[in-house]
């Protein structure tokens, strides 16, 4: 192997061991791997930046904006209305959720139907008296499994085929050509949940995480003929509280949220405050502080200066680790933390010295511009927000009939993939299922360049010999029988997809894969089709999927919650696919 194949299988190496050991963002490691790549004359510019050209790509993208267009029109609230009604025992209801979960992410990106799940989920949990931990795995797990029965259920299954015509020139595959591997994979986790879920998913009653604003807020006034009235919020002692810290102020009907040190006060001025309540003893000594009078908690009224959000804290945060204090929310998010949960309980006690950990539900006030930056922002994933925009109800069954029209229009050939899924996009946008600024919301930029980004380390691997390198040992390893070459490359595949990005393990296997076909006289659309499937298995760790991540606190899962669900599932999923496989394709050629 030359110099420029070391490189490579190095810079293959270090991505995984950065990915897998610290929090640096995935784009931000494989951006620095494709300049690495470029710059050292291992790939030409062109092959380098052949990723942000991808068919693959570019469909992810308008994908985003169309399943925007069905959550901005209400399309999956009609959907939940119509179907989850009132089941007589936990299986049902696990099943009203999964089965058109499932058929909902086969054509959609999962994330946004779970996220508009969760809420409706919570709330019907409540009705219908059976535990949100009952719920929540089937709901993330429904997601992930409808994400296997079209090309177009994930993003993975997308890059795949675009990354496959690329490196081969071959035609790639059809909307619905994974489907005769998805589907059983579907049914068989779909009985797996009916049988086994009800009894071996924890029983833990809901306790409303942020439910009663009174129990971890207090409420205090400036006195208008006190020592106060002028000074900053610094100068009166009110920025260093230990227990609690000053999270808004509201002033002659509007709201100052996110306060700054340098805010002055003014007589009259409610202050709200968040942490251990037990403190307001420790605030009234202060001279010019004075109970509250008003009765109605200042945070229960609705003001257009502040939105209160649900958010989980991502495993790829900067937060992590250290104390709400110390993450300096205000400063650098323009937000304060009302509450922590964790495990769907709120953690009590001081709420400054709380160390954040991936998967702990916040309570915010931030300003409004809070969501739409944290579209850009991995740290949080956004559970909910009460000030988001009202959903377009009218254009609902529009918004579905532009998916079937796509949907149509690509499984009967009369377009590529890509164009009907542009068409769509720009449908979306022009009949108002979806405003410009939700569409523009909808392109995650993070996903699209760590998709783009890895398709340099996957054709330098492939141009190289690296690949060609780690086939012959996957050969050897496999010896070459064509059965256990299809196992090994499903649990390689499934392994690197439980520590790194989905998208990024299947980038990366895939050339490995096709060397491996090419060397053993293979068939290499079933080992292809392996490779999809198994980039969309992650149901071990609440970490390893980013729906998994979403439904955690909200269930009140703790981590080994999913190990006993996941792993099981997991094992299910890779046995069904290898013997599908095995029986409805020809390994050899």
């Amino acid at each position: 192997m030359e110099w420029q194949g070391l490189l490579s299988l190095g810079l293959a190496v270090g991505a995984l061991l950065v990915l897998i050991f610290t929090r640096i963002a995935a784009h931000l490691v494989m951006m620095a791997v494709l300049i690495i790549l470029s710059s050292s004359g291992v790939l030409t510019a062109t092959e380098a930046f052949a990723g942000f050209s991808n068919h693959g790509v570019l469909t992810v993208a308008a994908m985003f904006v169309v399943a925007a267009g069905i959550h901005g029109s209400g399309g999956v609230d009609l959907l939940v209305k119509n179907v989850l009604r009132h089941p007589k025992s936990v299986r049902v209801a696990q099943m009203r959720i999964g089965v058109p979960v499932a058929l909902l992410s086969a054509f959609l990106n999962n994330t946004p139907v779970v996220a508009t799940m969760i809420p409706a989920v919570r709330a019907w949990a409540r009705q219908i008296d059976i535990p949100a931990s009952k719920l929540m795995i089937p709901l993330s797990y429904s997601a992930i499994l409808g994400g296997t029965l079209t090309l177009i259920g994930t993003s993975t299954n997308l890059v795949v085929n675009g990354q496959y015509q690329e490196l081969t020139g071959n035609a790639g595959f059809s909307l619905f050509s994974i489907t005769a591997v998805g589907l059983p994979v579907v049914i068989v986790g779909m009985l797996f949940i009916y049988f086994v879920f009800p009894k071996s998913l924890p029983d833990r009653q809901e306790k409303a995480m942020f439910g009663n604003l009174r129990e971890f807020t207090l409420e205090v006034a400036v006195a208008s003929d006190g020592p106060l009235v002028g000074q900053t919020v610094e100068e009166a002692g009110l920025r260093n509280l230990k227990r609690i810290y000053l999270v808004e102020i509201e002033r002659a009907g509007a709201i100052v949220p996110a306060v700054s040190s340098e805010e002055q006060l003014q007589g009259g001025d409610r202050l709200v405050f968040a942490g251990n309540t037990e403190a307001i003893s420790d605030l009234l000594r202060i001279k010019g502080i004075v109970p509250s009078i008003d009765g109605e908690p200042t945070l229960a009224r609705e003001h257009r200066e502040r939105r209160l959000v649900e958010a989980v804290i991502s495993p790829h945060s900067n937060c992590i680790n250290q104390t709400v204090r110390d993450a300096q929310f205000r400063e650098r998010y323009g937000a304060a933390v009302l509450a922590v949960a964790r495990n769907g309980e709120r953690l009590p006690g001081n709420l400054g010295t709380t160390k954040l950990k991936p998967g702990d539900t916040l309570l915010l006030e931030a300003r409004p511009a809070f969501v739409s930056r944290q579209k850009y922002n991995k740290d949080f994933l956004l559970i909910s927000d009460l000030g988001t925009e009202p959903p377009r109800h009218q254009r609902a069954y529009l918004s579905w009939g532009i998916l079937l029209a796509i949907v149509l229009a690509a499984a009967f050939g009369l377009m590529s993939m890509l164009n009907a899924a542009l068409l769509g996009a720009a449908a979306m946008m022009i009949t108002g299922c979806c405003s410009a600024q939700q569409a523009q919301k909808s392109l995650d930029p993070t996903v699209l360049l760590t998709i783009a980004a890895s398709f340099a380390l996957g054709n330098a691997m492939y141009k190289t010999g690296v690949a060609q390198w780690l086939a012959d040992g996957l050969l050897l390893a496999g010896l070459g029988h064509p059965i256990l070459l299809l196992f090994l490359t499903y649990v390689a595949v499934w392994l690197l997809t439980e520590s790194i990005t989905n998208n990024a393990a299947a980038i990366l296997m895939l050339p490995v894969v096709l060397e491996l076909t090419q060397k053993a006289s293979l068939n290499p659309e079933p080992f292809v089709l392996a490779t999809m499937m198994a980039a969309s298995a992650s149901f071990s760790t609440p970490l390893g999927y980013q729906t998994n991540l979403m439904v955690y606190g909200p269930g009140g899962y703790r981590f080994t919650d999913f190990l006993k669900a996941g792993v099981p599932m997991s094992m299910l999923v890779g046995a069904t696919t290898v013997l599908v496989l095995s029986l409805g394709w020809t390994l050899t050629v």
